[in-house]
């Protein structure tokens, strides 16, 4: 290796190294202010959608004053911050920790809302969407999670301001629940398991209705039981298309 060679490699490891120190001075040090002070600064760049560095002096709020007057609210904030920069995780555990050691709160119907909508969040994806990938059949765990947060506002906290929007939300996720339950029908019919398959059409029909998908969850129901031949249940599930689904080919 020659010198001219060398020089370079010692010029960029130097270059590296200084590019390193120069990232970690941009990172802004929390100054020493007062709770309150500390607070408005966090506000500010909440405001401006400034979310990492809302992060970054909310945290800082919440170790250095844990048991302050404004404690709940920097967490109320953090936990929204998390939600905005994307970080599902961090979001999540915030909000656990709250509902764990306030549950009597006057702001859990918020904690419970925000922690639906960063499950939610967790779910989209704009480029798997925009290219028409069907994802019915992935686990929806963060959906049912997410359900469970909307139903519990909706029936524990139904003057919540949250409530209206709770509702709005729990028919598109019960359509995306259906869906899954669906996926999985088909899955088993495929196979032959037909009273595995049938059992997922009638959890369809006895826990997502209304919903589009029933329907094609009692087609199911009806195609399968025949396969097994038990005629009482196929008839009783006729009777609700029929009753439900007049126009469906199989009524007819």
């Amino acid at each position: 290796m020659d010198k001219l060679t060398i020089k370079i490699i010692l010029t960029l490891l130097v270059l590296a190294i200084s590019g390193c120190s120069s990232i970690e001075k941009e990172e802004e040090v929390v100054p020493d202010k007062s709770a309150q002070a500390l607070f408005v600064d966090a506000r500010a760049a909440l405001d401006s959608g400034l979310y990492q560095k809302a992060i970054q002096i909310l945290s800082a709020i919440d170790s250095r004053f844990p048991f302050g007057p404004i404690s709940h609210q920097v967490q109320l904030d953090l936990i929204y911050a998390y939600y905005k920069s994307g970080d599902a995780a961090q979001g999540i555990a915030l909000a656990d920790r709250f509902l764990r050691l306030n549950p009597n709160n006057s702001n859990v119907d918020y904690v419970y809302y925000m922690r639906a909508l960063i499950n939610i969040s967790t779910e989209e994806n704009l480029f798997q969407d925009l290219a028409g990938i069907d994802r019915t059949d992935r686990d929806p765990e963060a959906s049912r999670s997410a359900f469970k947060d909307l139903k519990r506002i909706v029936t524990e906290y139904p003057n919540s301001k949250y409530a209206a929007d709770a509702r709005k939300r729990m028919l598109e996720i019960r359509s995306r629940l259906a869906k899954y339950e669906l996926a999985v029908a088909k899955f088993y019919y495929k196979r032959e398991a037909y009273a595995s398959a049938a059992n997922r059409g009638r959890y369809v029909v006895e826990y997502f209705s209304p919903s589009p998908e029933v329907e094609q969850a009692l087609v199911m129901m009806i195609e399968c039981y025949e396969k097994l031949e038990l005629d009482d249940l196929k008839k009783n599930a006729l009777q609700v298309l029929a009753a439900n689904y007049p126009n469906n080919k199989l009524v007819n």
